[in-house]
């Protein structure tokens, strides 16, 4: 074996090594507290569906830790917090198949969206009609993560984020929660996302105006057309010349006093020709 090989062989056991040692650092750093979330695992979905999957998760992770810790936290029980979210996603990740998920973006929502819960929750509150505690726990995930890319996701256009909003929903919420989030994404859009909003309203504006224009200029032609129909309606024809009515009495025949000369005429030819027999 020569040297040359020997150093290779060297050279990737230690950094087998430093892998080994880098993974365990990062687990015990986790499980002390330090979210050290890994943004940019290659190995990892990033499509729209990926995406998808990231929220799906984020939901649930957030449910979870918003009847555990938040729950005790806001209730003043400090002692009972003992699932901190990622504990919650270290969690999800050991016992699901996460390779079709974008798992930087669930890790960006599982620690970005409990750090700025206070802050979310009062943009939400503006446009809610009742208390943030009277919310399901589902449609306060729901619209913790609307709201979180609203205001901090804005290459993801609005109506994706309000489109994904209803299809979390429809998998997890109750049957009517869709008016409600709805209706407080849709007013939080035009506060957090006023130009593209704006923007959007102009282009839908000048489509109508497109449509209306194509319209107005399809109507002349039509009406050109009825009137032309209209005179030839006009016009006389043979389906519409006046015609003498069966029953008009300048023309009615009587068909008795006919048949009654019609016989007069034969028996008088009739008595002519035995005459002129009788005399040969």
């Amino acid at each position: 074996m020569t040297d040359q090989l020997k150093h290779a062989i060297n050279a990737a056991k230690t950094a087998q090594i430093n892998d080994k040692q880098a993974e365990a650092t990062r687990i015990a750093s986790s499980s002390a507290g330090d979210q050290t979330f890994d943004m940019s695992e290659s190995s990892y979905k990033t499509s729209h569906t990926a995406i998808r999957k990231a929220r799906r998760f984020a939901m649930q992770g957030l449910y979870e830790w918003l009847v555990t810790d938040r729950r005790f936290d806001v209730d003043g029980k400090l002692g009972w917090k003992a699932n901190a979210p990622h504990d919650i996603a270290a969690r999800t990740r050991a016992t699901n198949a996460m390779h079709t998920v974008h798992i930087g973006y669930y890790h960006e929502m599982m620690r970005d969206i409990p750090e700025q819960i206070e802050a979310l929750d009062a943009l939400i509150l503006q446009h809610l009609d009742r208390d943030i505690d009277k919310l399901d726990t589902v449609e306060h995930a729901i619209l913790l993560i609307g709201t979180y890319e609203l205001q901090n996701r804005l290459e993801i256009p609005y109506k994706v984020v309000l489109d994904e909003a209803m299809k979390l929903n429809n998998h997890f919420g109750a049957t009517d929660a869709h008016k409600l989030i709805n209706a407080v994404l849709d007013r939080m859009a035009v506060e957090l996302r006023a130009t593209e909003v704006e923007s959007d309203t102009k282009a839908n504006l000048r489509t109508s105006q497109k449509s209306a224009t194509k319209q107005a200029q399809v109507k002349p032609a039509d009406s050109t057309e009825a009137t032309n129909e209209s005179a030839i309606d006009d016009s006389p024809t043979a389906s519409n010349k006046p015609r003498i009515s069966a029953n008009n009495t300048s023309v009615k025949r009587n068909s008795a006093s006919k048949a009654s000369a019609n016989i007069s005429e034969f028996k008088a030819s009739k008595k002519d020709a035995d005459d002129a027999k009788n005399q040969d």
